[in-house]
C-alpha cells in the first residue's frame, strides 16, 4: 500500500521544524503555480522567478507564523501578492524619481541649460513639490486601509488587474471584490475631504 502523502498543513509543521525534506516537498508542490500567479502580476519572468525564491525563503524562515487559519496554499499565495504588489511599488518610485539636477552655477548661463531641462510644460519645482506632497499623503491613506480593502484596491490599481482577474487571485467571489473596492474608494475620497482644508493651507 503507497503511503500516504502528507497535507500542505503537516508540512508547514515539520518546516517550521526545519525539517529540508519537508521544505523540498512543498515548494515542489506549489512552486510552478506560485510563478504563474506572480508572473501574472508584474508581467516579467525574470523577476517572477525571483520572488518566487523570495517566497520560499519566507516560507522557511516564517513558518511558524502561519497562524492555521485558512489553508498554507492561500497563505503562500498572499506572501507571493505582497511581494509582487512591493515590487511593483519599487520599480514605479524609481521611475517617478526626479533626477537630481546639479545646483545653479554661478556665471553660468541658459545656453549651457538642456532644453528638456526648461521645458514650459514641466512642472515648476514648487508644484513637483506638491504633487510629491500628495503622492505621499494619498499612499498613507491607502496603507491604513483595512487589509482586505488594500489589497483588493492594489490588485486592481497596482498590478492593473480587472475584477475577475483580483477575484481569482484572492480566491473570493467577483461580487466581493466589487463591494471591497467600492468601499475603499469611498473611504479615501472621504479622508482625502477631511485633509484638504489642511493641505491647503501649507
Amino acid at each position: 500500500m503507497p503511503s500516504r502523502e502528507p497535507s500542505d498543513e503537516e508540512l508547514i509543521a515539520r518546516i517550521a521544524e526545519h525539517d529540508v525534506e519537508a521544505f523540498d516537498l512543498l515548494a515542489a508542490r506549489h512552486e510552478r503555480a506560485l510563478a504563474r500567479h506572480i508572473r501574472g502580476i508584474l508581467r516579467d519572468d525574470d523577476a517572477a522567478r525571483d520572488l518566487v525564491q523570495e517566497v520560499l525563503l519566507r516560507v522557511w524562515t516564517h513558518a511558524g507564523q502561519w497562524d492555521g487559519l485558512g489553508s498554507p496554499g492561500r497563505w503562500l499565495f498572499r506572501i507571493a501578492t505582497n511581494l509582487a504588489l512591493n515590487h511593483l511599488r519599487t520599480v514605479r518610485r524609481r521611475r517617478e524619481r526626479p533626477l537630481d539636477l546639479p545646483t545653479e552655477v554661478e556665471g553660468e548661463n541658459d545656453e549651457h541649460v538642456p532644453a528638456w531641462m526648461i521645458d514650459d510644460s514641466s512642472p515648476r519645482p514648487d508644484e513637483a513639490f506638491a504633487l510629491a506632497e500628495q503622492r505621499r499623503l494619498l499612499r498613507r491613506l491607502v496603507d491604513s486601509l483595512p487589509d482586505d480593502k488594500r489589497e483588493v484596491l492594489q490588485l486592481v490599481y497596482e498590478a492593473d488587474m480587472d475584477i475577475r482577474e483580483a477575484a481569482r487571485t484572492l480566491g473570493i467571489p467577483e461580487g466581493t471584490v466589487k463591494s471591497r473596492l467600492h468601499s475603499a474608494r469611498q473611504r479615501l475620497a472621504s479622508e482625502w475631504r477631511s485633509i484638504e482644508p489642511e493641505w491647503e493651507d501649507v
